[in-house]
């Protein structure tokens, strides 16, 4: 009888165990190309970055496992995730977690890279039209349910250019990317309007607020890999990052208030992001300043993924995680 009991306990926080998980993925993949991408501006090896890749393909191994079960064995469970104004925007989490896994590969292998490339464009593709026509068919969305977490399908969009375009996918990756750059203005308008008219977001999204510094920052990666240059459109992308980056600085102390929640985990790939992007635009222009300002982002970057990795084991171990919501 107890052990039976064991096995429905172990099920029901099976079928708890929610899709934001892959945030988890995304965040440290993010460390590892911020890793790569601060190794080569100092000529050094690639250890670190290496390191951090093989850690975060065995995290997303096992969260994709664990979901890969709950869709086998409790598929109304994911149906009500996907059925859910908030938790559906992070579905396309999955296709980016393998989209920037293949960035990640491309500096050691370029066949297996391209393939991860092709089956995350697939299910980009899919999903971010599979979202959009929930978000227009379901009348029950209402303003208050929109939030910075919207803007995960429309930057995994423009995640597609960035290996995309070292890959020889021009067409693809240009077709992708201006579908992630309409989106990002369509949903900014929104999120502005329900943030700023509308009741505030629950404190338990509150982190998702960083979220809205990514859109351009991967879009400035994105656009200077499609065109190998730096201008005015690529400098307004970019300085929309730190713009957003102030912005958010201004809710710091709201979120040193905030128990641990898995929405933490949105703090992490923003800041990867735009770490990437100020070191890209120095190695570009030669600029100290923004060699300074992405040092200052890898530091807090390693401190933020340290903290989330602690407090999210520390909440695995206390079985904080997958509970009912």
């Amino acid at each position: 009888m107890e052990a039976v009991q064991k096995e429905n306990l172990e099920i029901d926080r099976l079928e708890n165990f929610p899709v934001t998980f892959f945030a988890v993925v995304m965040g440290m993949l993010g460390l590892t190309l911020a890793a790569h991408a601060t190794e080569t501006a100092l000529g050094a090896s690639p250890i670190v970055s290496v390191i951090v890749l093989v850690v975060s393909v065995m995290i997303m191994i096992a969260v994709s496992a664990f979901y890969a079960a709950k869709a086998f064995m409790r598929r109304g469970a994911v149906a009500e995730e996907w059925a859910h104004p908030v938790k559906i925007a992070f579905f396309p989490a999955i296709s980016i977690s393998i989209l920037l896994l293949s960035i990640a590969v491309v500096p050691h292998h370029r066949g297996i890279a391209t393939a991860l490339w092709i089956l995350g464009v697939v299910g980009q593709g899919a999903l971010t039209l599979s979202v959009v026509a929930n978000w227009i068919g379901h009348r029950t969305f209402q303003t208050i349910h929109i939030g910075p977490a919207w803007f995960i399908p429309a930057v995994g969009n423009v995640v597609v250019p960035v290996a995309g375009a070292q890959l020889g996918f021009f067409e693809i990756s240009w077709l992708f990317f201006s579908a992630g750059l309409v989106f990002w203005i369509v949903l900014l308008t929104l999120v502005m309007n329900r943030l700023i008219f509308h009741d505030p977001l629950p404190a338990r999204l509150l982190p998702t607020l960083v979220i809205l510094i990514a859109p351009p920052a991967v879009a400035f990666l994105a656009y200077t890999r499609l065109t190998g240059d730096i201008d005015a459109f690529a400098r307004i992308l970019l300085n929309s990052g730190y713009v957003f980056s102030a912005i958010v600085a201004t809710q710091i102390a709201k979120f040193t208030r905030l128990p641990f929640a898995l929405s933490w985990w949105a703090l992490s790939f923003p800041v990867a992001a735009l770490t990437i992007a100020s070191l890209s635009y120095a190695q570009l222009t030669g600029s100290l300043a923004h060699q300074f300002i992405a040092g200052i982002l890898m530091t807090a970057l390693v401190v933020i993924v340290v903290v989330l990795l602690y407090k999210t084991t520390t909440a695995i171990t206390a079985r904080n995680i997958c509970r009912p919501e």
